[in-house]
């Protein structure tokens, strides 16, 4: 059985002294109670990187730091992005791609996923590519044909040396900060079809995630009777409490071993 892992995804909140005293937080209760069986990651946004790096490093809190996205160039005139490399540079080890609210705020197509996840894999970074259908693809029972696409689009043709730095998150437009969960009925079956999908695309075995309003009660439930690895956390993330009893409620599920 594959380790868990829980990421948190801050989005654009938290000012690096916020950032600080978050990670600080965060430290202090796995010191209190280690999470034994779950990688844990954190996704802090631009201007917070080093000093969330640096506060793990010198606390030994056992966190990897992700970022939120990553240029697909390598360098050159691109104002405002920031390359895989300069974010090696701070220790970070993983990085969001296509998320959500970058493909409908930010144009990010599946073009533009797919150069990015090539970026970010061939450098060593863990990729965690995410994908997800809108509301009103799921109404009309198109939800599989979205996601079938999308992860053809980013998928074909990766090199083969790098696909295991990838991992999967399956993040539903219509539950992502709206309080709406699927059921676990529906993250069983989506997650069923994606390990199909991703196999049929020589994904072999990645870890699948589930993101759209994760929280410490819910949590459990989705990760036995929904059958995923793990979660990409949005606002229940932002409190160091509920992220981990969010990886806590993980742990419980590895011992039981679903």
């Amino acid at each position: 059985m594959k380790k868990p892992l829980v990421i948190g995804n801050w989005k654009m909140n938290l000012d690096y002294v916020e950032a600080i005293h978050l990670m600080q937080q965060i430290g202090v209760l796995l010191r209190n109670k280690p999470v034994e069986h779950t990688d844990l990651v954190v996704t802090p946004p631009f201007v917070d990187l080093r000093s969330v790096t640096s506060v793990v490093e010198s606390d030994r809190i056992p966190v990897s730091v992700a970022a939120q996205h990553a240029s697909q160039h390598e360098s050159g005139a691109y104002t405002g992005e920031t390359s895989v490399a300069m974010l090696q540079r701070l220790n970070v080890r993983w990085v969001l791609v296509g998320h959500s609210e970058r493909r409908s705020y930010f144009q990010m197509t599946d073009d533009v996923v797919a150069s990015t996840l090539r970026a970010v894999v061939r450098s060593g970074v863990q990729a965690v590519l995410c994908f997800g259908e809108e509301l009103a693809s799921r109404e009309a029972g198109e939800h599989f044909d979205v996601v079938a696409s999308q992860l053809q689009a980013a998928l074909a043709g990766l090199d083969e040396q790098v696909r295991p730095l990838v991992t999967l998150a399956y993040e539903p437009v219509w539950a992502i900060g709206t309080g709406r969960t699927a059921s676990v009925e529906q993250v069983a079956e989506m997650m069923d079809f994606i390990r199909a999908t991703a196999a049929s695309l020589s994904l072999d075995e990645p870890h699948v995630l589930y993101g759209g309003s994760v929280n410490a009660d819910n949590a459990g439930a989705i990760m036995s009777e929904g059958r995923v690895d793990g979660f990409l956390v949005g606002g229940a993330s932002l409190k160091a409490e509920s992220f981990v009893a969010i990886a806590h409620a993980s742990d419980d599920c590895y011992d039981g071993k679903r």
